[in-house]
């Protein structure tokens, strides 16, 4: 059968599950689709026109290549069709965003036929995704007397790429959809479980909300034909969990426009809106499409005779409703005042945040990174024209708070920052184009990454990030046919672009499955670093690190750049003694309590950086509280350590990438030597004196100062996810921490898991000594619960085998990870045993595998959003408990959560992951 006999094949499985044909990448079929064009009796000719015109993807797709390569013939006259005439196939040319399309518009631009010359010159003049090879040949052009040249590069220098482009509206009309009430995690937007299918877009945008609600939509734009369908978190917070592109994307394929007529299903423009705003990481996934996020605040604190806040029986503040925004609802968005108004004009809220200068030129320009392109090129023309480039761009904010000191990220900022007026600090708020420095990709949404890399014609890493790596462990639980048909592929495009991989695509190393964000803070070496990852949990302990969407991480790695504001930040303190029997997760836990307790329920962390004064922990403990700060709604985590902290921290990060290369998984490059290089000189400043440990200035300014009393922590915190409460804006949240004696010791517990990045290896030794401490006790151990363990690295299982702590795991598990044979089959069901996974995020994820149905779960993880860990049942709300390690231990064992007694007697001489506060210098 030929590869388009296949092709027809795949079009009719698809088209009984009401899905269009799949966008061709595939330059192999594109040949055989350029075949049938040019035989003028095929029975396939017609459909074979429409599949090369309206179906091809752009950018750097081996598709895409033979599709620039034909419209070039077509150009130049060496191949007639009749229905894409020559300035047909230049309008296709620039629709395909870069790469091939790019050399073949040159090729012909800078070509011996001067009429079709100046028509691909013009076609050029609209392109911004032009590398340096590129950018290369106009120059040498240009410096020959090509006039062709120069007047495309004098259009470059005026950025008429750009200015071009129809402005935003004045006024947009839209019509309300409230997609859930509470915070709506991008889970409902795009589900883990189905993340093997996000880089096919129709068939992922079927999985958004639901069946209903996409029909809801649908028949919303029919009855408001003009205005824009607006997704609502309604009193919550719209994007919380994750940046999740996949998210975006299916909110701009059901409620945006379409960004080429010769792209299928890549939308862009979405509008969404939060009564408490937008997740930080998800306002920039927005950003990337050019779309629209909008903080309501229609719902706010009612207040007493006394001005202060009522306060209900649950100690909640009572919110009371501004203004309406239920479904159906129409209003307009007065762009040129930023208000937001009724459909009769009433201005309701303003909306300055949303309609900035820069996320103004997002949106005219399709994408936030078109512009970053954009300056680069128009950078590029003027320098090589001996000109200034004409002021097109919004200059960048530059905010300096004369007599006042720097906070920690203000301070990396500066040292990163590209393109400020030199000599010039900057303070929160600054708007800053960043140098990059390490980059991480996860594989369930590295695939969305490739084809933004694809998109952007992007073929090599940047030569100023210091490291990136693709991550397996989002898919290491289950090595089904989705896994084996997706990773591999993901893996070689990757290993091929730059990457360190987790797996080697020629098969010589061992697969690496670790979790992403403990990776990452390895490589991570230096504490003035720049971070982007494609996850929400990246948060390292050294450097600051930001969870981005799959575009930028593209970004981050095509150009080793990020643009965002200085984010303003909240300085965490400690006072008082940790309690010996409190594990460093309750000090965690306890933090959200007390910044809730201490500002009257305001989250003062959201949208912001939180500064953590965390000193003697190192990288791997201190990272349990980075960690978590993903689910306080925090923009990013910084850790202050003292010296001696820092340079143990990195000699652990050396040992493990030395373990890297021993493995075999450093690139002809030497990325990872050159990390532990890189290292090596950082503890050498430190030791000098040349350069202390990254610390604030003493008069730096904070947002808010929170300080946690260490005292009052007596008892285990759980985060609850409040299924039951009868505001359904309460559930869900992170924000419910409770102390395990409000449980009293009967609630029942139906799976504990102990894994994702939140634990490191003295969870794993907290769990081996109460095994073994039961066992001398009782005789042997029983769970009447069942206990699944997924450690997050491989180098955790090497280090418990060599100092015996693995084998009384062993000893209690009824199943143990094989990777010579590796899971293949979802597990449905769990026994009351102890389940040793693969090291990975398992559970945590969601994605491959869950929890029965309607089950409580107590974990170590991080979401205890609807349906991550654990589905609703029919008759009962699945949920998940977030605890430290030795409680979830217990709690497997006893079936129950323990009184606050009997967790005291069971880690009675285990070893718990200690803190103290930092002592003043």
């Amino acid at each position: 059968m030929s590869v388009y006999q296949e092709y027809l094949a795949e079009i009719e499985s698809r088209r009984i599950q009401g899905l269009a044909p799949k966008p061709i990448d595939d330059g192999g079929l594109v040949f055989e689709i350029i075949a049938l064009i040019k035989d003028a009796g095929s029975e396939h000719r017609a459909d074979a026109l429409k599949f090369f015109i309206y179906n091809t993807l752009p950018g750097t797709t081996s598709a895409a290549a033979v599709k620039a390569g034909f419209l070039k013939q077509i150009v130049l006259g060496e191949a007639v069709v009749p229905e894409i005439t020559p300035a047909f196939a230049l309008e296709l040319l620039s629709h395909m965003k870069g790469g091939p399309s790019i050399t073949v518009l040159l090729d012909i631009a800078l070509g011996d036929a001067p009429a079709i010359a100046e028509l691909a010159g013009e076609v050029l003049k609209t392109q911004v995704f032009l590398y340096d090879a590129d950018m290369h040949r106009l120059s040498e052009a240009h410096n020959a007397g090509n006039a062709i040249a120069t007047d495309v590069l004098e259009s470059y220098a005026k950025a008429e790429f750009f200015t071009k482009l129809p402005d935003v509206e004045d006024e947009i009309e839209v019509v309300t959809f409230v997609a859930g009430e509470g915070d709506i995690s991008t889970d409902l937007l795009s589900p883990g479980n189905q993340a093997h299918s996000r880089s096919d877009r129709e068939l992922h945008g079927q999985c958004m909300m639901s069946p209903e609600a996409q029909q809801a939509i649908v028949a919303l734009k029919a009855q408001h034909p003009g205005k824009r369908v607006m997704l609502v978190a309604e009193k919550g917070t719209m994007g919380v969990g994750s940046s999740r592109m996949s998210g975006v994307n299916n909110v701009a394929l059901w409620t945006g426009k379409q960004q080429s007529p010769y792209v299928p299903f890549v939308n862009y423009a979405p509008v969404v809106a939060g009564t408490n705003g937008i997740s930080p990481i998800f306002a920039t996934t927005v950003d990337v499409t050019g779309g629209i996020g909008i903080n309501l605040t229609n719902w706010v604190k009612k207040t007493g005779p006394d001005g202060k806040p009522i306060i209900n029986n649950d100690g909640n503040p009572v919110l009371e409703e501004k203004f309406s925004v239920e479904t159906g609802t129409v209003l307009k968005i007065d762009v040129k005042n930023k208000k937001l108004c009724t459909e009769d004009g009433e201005e309701l809220v303003d909306v300055s945040a949303a309609f900035t200068p820069q996320k103004m030129e997002f949106m005219k320009a399709g994408s936030s990174y078109a512009i970053v392109f954009g300056k680069k090129l128009q950078t590029f023309a003027a320098r090589t024209l001996g000109i200034e480039p004409t002021p097109v761009y919004a200059p960048n904010k530059e905010v300096t708070a004369e007599g006042v000191g720097l906070t920690a990220v203000e301070k990396i900022f500066n040292r990163n920052a590209v393109g400020v007026t030199p000599g010039k600090v900057l303070h929160a708020g600054s708007d800053v184009r960043v140098k990059v420095n390490i980059v991480g990709s996860q594989d369930t949404t590295g695939l969305m990454t490739a084809q933004e890399l694809e998109a952007m014609a992007a073929t090599v890493i940047s030569p100023l990030v210091d490291g990136a790596y693709q991550s397996g462990c989002h898919t290491a639980s289950v090595w089904d046919k989705k896994a084996q048909t997706n990773i591999p592929k993901l893996m070689s495009f990757m290993n091929n672009f730059g990457l360190i991989t987790a797996r080697d695509p020629k098969g010589v190393y061992h697969s690496m499955t670790d979790v992403i964000h403990k990776v990452l803070n390895d490589i991570t070496v230096d504490d003035w670093a720049i971070i982007i990852g494609g996850d929400s949990h990246t948060r390292m302990s050294k450097g600051v690190a930001f969870g981005a969407d799959s575009g930028t991480v593209a970004l981050a790695l095509a150009t080793g750049e990020a643009t965002m504001p200085i984010p303003q930040s909240v300085k965490v303190t400690f006072k008082g003694t940790m309690k010996p029997w409190m594990d460093f997760r309750d000090v965690v836990h306890a933090t959200q309590a007390q910044m809730l307790a201490q500002t009257g329920g305001d989250n003062v962390f959201q949208g912001r950086v939180i500064e953590v004064h965390i000193g003697t922990l190192l990288a791997d403990q201190a990272f349990t509280f980075t960690d978590w700060t993903a689910e306080m709604k925090a923009k990013a985590s910084i850790c202050i350590s003292n010296d001696e902290t820092l340079i143990g921290s990195l000699e652990i990060a050396k040992a493990r990438i030395q373990i890297m290369i021993d493995k075999g998984m450093d690139n002809a490059a030497g990325t990872l030597a050159n990390l532990i290089a890189k290292a090596d000189t950082r503890i050498a400043e430190i030791r000098l004196g040349e350069k202390p440990a990254l610390a604030p200035d003493d008069n730096a300014k904070y947002f808010a100062e929170i300080v946690v009393d260490l005292d009052v922590i007596d008892e285990p915190m759980i985060a609850d996810p409040d299924v039951n409460n009868a505001d359904v804006s309460k559930r869900y949240t992170h924000d419910t921490i409770r102390p395990v004696s409000y449980y009293g010791g009967t609630k029942k517990v139906d799976l504990g898991f102990i894994g994702s990045c939140m634990v490191h290896k003295g969870d794993m030794k907290i769990l081996a000594q109460m095994l073994k401490n039961i066992e001398a006790a009782e005789g042997k151990v029983e769970f009447k619960a069942p206990l699944v363990v997924a450690p997050p690295t491989y180098n955790i299982v090497d280090e418990l085998k060599a100092e015996g702590d693995w084998e009384i795991l062993q000893k209690y598990s009824g199943f143990e990870f094989d990777d010579e044979n590796p899971k293949t089959v979802t597990r449905t069901e769990y026994e009351n045993i102890l389940y040793l996974e693969r090291p990975g995020c398992n559970l945590c994820m969601g994605n491959q595998e869950k929890a029965a149905k309607g089950d409580t779960v107590l974990a170590t993880s991080t979401r205890l959003f609807q349906g991550r860990v654990v589905e609703d049942s029919a008759n009962k709300k699945g949920e998940s408990l977030l605890a430290s390690t030795p409680v979830v231990v217990l709690s497997t064992i006893l079936g129950r959560t323990p009184s606050a007694d009997e967790y005291k007697a069971a880690v009675e001489g285990i070893d718990l992951t200690k803190f103290a506060p930092m002592k003043a210098a």
